[in-house]
C-alpha cells in the first residue's frame, strides 16, 4: 500500500503527513502540493520544509490557469478581501450570498483530490494508494466549506475509487473530529508544528485574526499547549 498526501503545509495536512509516515513508512509515503494561484507561497515553503522533515517525495504542480477566473479572496485574481473574523460570524454575515465565506475556492478540494488520483495512479501504476486530505468537522459546519463535508467526501471517495479501477481511496481521517481534535492526534505523534503555516495572509508573523488562525489558535489552547508559530496578534 502507499500514500498520497494533499499537503497544504498547514497542521491538518501535516498531521495526515505524520499519520500517514507513521502507518506505512516515509519510503512509501509522497506528499503533493498545488500552486491554485494563492496570493502568497508561504504555505508552499512549508510544505516542502514538511517533506524534507519526514524524508518523503514531494512533488509539486500548478493548476493556477483552472481557478484564474474565480474571486475568491485568497487568489491573486480575486478582488474580495480576507476577512478577519470566526467563520460562525462570517457565515451569519454572508447569508445573502448563502453563507458561503469569501476564503472559499470553487470545487479546490475536488479539483485536488481528482490530480492526486491521477498523479497516484501514474507513479505508482501497480499499487492500492490512499489519498489523504484534512478535511475536518470545524471546515464543514455551518457549510463553511462544502467541499469539506461527509457527503462530499463520500461522492469524492466512490468516484476516484470507481475511476480508478478500485486502486485509489481517499481517506479523510478527521471527517468526524474538530480541529482540537486534530492537534491531539498530531501531538501523539510528535508532528513538527512548528513548521506550518495556516494563515491566509503572506506576511513574517500569522496575523492571528483571520478565520484559520482563530481556529488554529483555539485548537492549541484546547489542548493546553501554546501554539509554536508566531502571531501578530494572539
Amino acid at each position: 500500500m502507499k500514500a498520497v498526501v494533499l499537503s497544504s503545509g498547514g497542521v491538518d495536512s501535516t498531521t495526515c503527513v505524520g499519520i500517514a509516515v507513521d502507518k506505512y513508512g516515509a519510503e512509501n509515503v509522497t506528499t503533493l502540493s498545488m500552486y491554485y494561484g494563492q496570493k502568497h507561497d508561504k504555505e508552499l515553503e512549508c510544505a516542502r520544509q514538511i517533506a524534507d522533515h519526514y524524508g518523503v517525495a514531494h512533488i509539486e504542480k500548478d493548476i493556477s490557469t483552472v481557478m484564474d477566473m474565480s474571486d475568491c479572496a485568497l487568489l491573486k485574481t480575486g478582488s474580495l478581501e480576507i476577512e478577519h473574523e470566526s467563520y460562525d460570524k462570517q457565515i451569519k454575515e454572508n447569508k445573502e450570498n448563502g453563507g458561503i465565506v469569501t476564503t472559499y475556492v470553487p470545487f479546490r478540494n475536488g479539483l485536488l483530490l481528482s490530480c492526486a488520483a491521477a498523479i497516484a495512479v501514474s507513479i505508482y501504476p501497480n499499487e492500492d494508494v490512499e489519498i489523504y486530505y484534512g478535511a475536518h468537522a470545524d471546515d464543514a459546519a455551518g457549510d463553511a466549506y462544502a467541499d469539506c463535508t461527509p457527503e462530499f467526501v463520500k461522492a469524492m471517495n466512490a468516484a476516484i475509487s470507481r475511476g480508478t479501477y478500485e486502486r485509489c481511496t481517499v481517506k479523510a481521517p478527521f471527517l468526524n473530529i474538530n480541529k482540537a481534535g486534530v492537534v491531539k492526534i498530531g501531538i501523539s505523534l510528535k508532528v513538527p508544528y512548528e513548521k506550518t503555516w495556516s494563515c491566509y495572509e503572506g506576511k513574517d508573523k500569522a496575523c492571528g485574526v483571520c478565520g484559520t488562525c482563530r481556529d488554529r489558535l483555539a485548537a492549541f489552547k484546547a489542548n493546553g499547549i501554546e501554539d509554536p508559530i508566531e502571531y501578530e496578534t494572539r
